[in-house]
């Protein structure tokens, strides 16, 4: 089934009870997979496995990452949620637009803290970044509001059957690893020529080059070309 293929990840969650009732929404529209990213409460706990109520399986066969590359390892396509409009060159996109999403890949859906949402870094390894429409003077939705929201128009996309997107089925696209692998290549290259000589432009010059990088879709071939020539360029120093 095409559930199969979508990932919902909680990066730094701070209260129990929200991961629960993030598990409990997942199960309800028939999605089981959940990572946490590095989360403020032990994980799991009796109080995430309570809220949850009928889907602690889907607590208990969840995957808990210490950070966020690890999480995308085996994705190929991020679509992070924030109420904020970013100011930068990435694709912003409403719900309406997930109707356009190949769901034939790995697909997850990347929501923030409670606190403080998603930072510029962390929104740099996206492909996509989702807005759910609300008041303009409240925008206020609860971490599980916000995923149940996403999972209940998600699943009628799926369960209607139609999927506009049209590609190849030769062109494997690239996965979040090999991206991952192939930018960490590129900036250590970077970093031993001391490209980065102002320390405190690093992090924002980083989320730039990995926006560059995830919203050209490589593919898989794409992807090994670059990699390729970015260990030659450091070998030929």
């Amino acid at each position: 089934m095409l559930t199969s293929n979508i990932t919902f990840i909680l990066h730094k969650p701070q209260l129990s009870e929200n991961i629960g009732s993030c598990a409990r929404g997942m199960k309800n529209f028939n999605f089981n997979k959940l990572i946490v990213v590095n989360p403020k409460p032990i994980f799991p706990n009796d109080k995430i496995l309570a809220t949850s109520v009928g889907a602690k399986n889907v607590i208990n066969n969840s995957k808990n990452y210490e950070n966020i590359e690890k999480a995308l390892k085996n994705i190929d396509i991020v679509i992070a949620t924030s109420t904020r409009f970013r100011n930068k060159n990435i694709k912003h996109i409403q719900l309406e637009d997930l109707k356009k999403i190949n769901y034939k890949k790995k697909v997850a859906f990347l929501f923030g803290s409670e606190a403080s949402g998603l930072s510029n870094n962390e929104i740099s390894y996206a492909n996509y970044t989702l807005q759910i429409p609300t008041n303009p003077d409240f925008k206020s939705l609860n971490l599980s509001h916000s995923l149940i929201i996403v999972a209940q128009y998600v699943s009628n996309i799926i369960n209607s059957k139609k999927f506009p997107f049209k590609k190849s089925d030769k062109v494997k696209s690239a996965s979040k690893k090999e991206i991952v692998a192939m930018a960490n290549l590129c900036i250590k290259n970077l970093d031993d020529i001391d490209f980065f000589k102002t320390k405190e432009k690093k992090p924002i010059m980083l989320e730039n080059l990995r926006n560059i990088f995830y919203r050209m879709e490589l593919s898989a071939k794409e992807t090994r070309i670059l990699s390729g020539v970015f260990a030659s360029l450091g070998k030929k120093r």
